[in-house]
């Protein structure tokens, strides 16, 4: 049987590696990615790095249609 304590620690180990990537990515797509105005990928960038998984959200629901089509 498997211990409680090991499974959460299991559970919140892939949670951060999870988010560490969703972040990665998210830097990775706003470098790589023209912006409608100039200054709008320097503030994505601030944001989602401040703000880590949740910059990376309103990156994702707010951001990737300020992009250049």
């Amino acid at each position: 049987m498997i211990d409680t304590a090991s499974s959460m620690g299991i559970l919140s180990m892939v949670v951060m590696i999870g988010s560490f990537i969703f972040w990665g990515w998210a830097l990775i797509d706003i470098l790589k990615s023209d912006f409608k105005d100039g200054i709008n990928k320097l503030i994505w960038l601030l944001v989602v790095f401040f703000l880590y998984a949740l910059g990376a959200l309103l990156y994702v629901f707010i951001g990737i249609n300020q992009k250049k089509s």
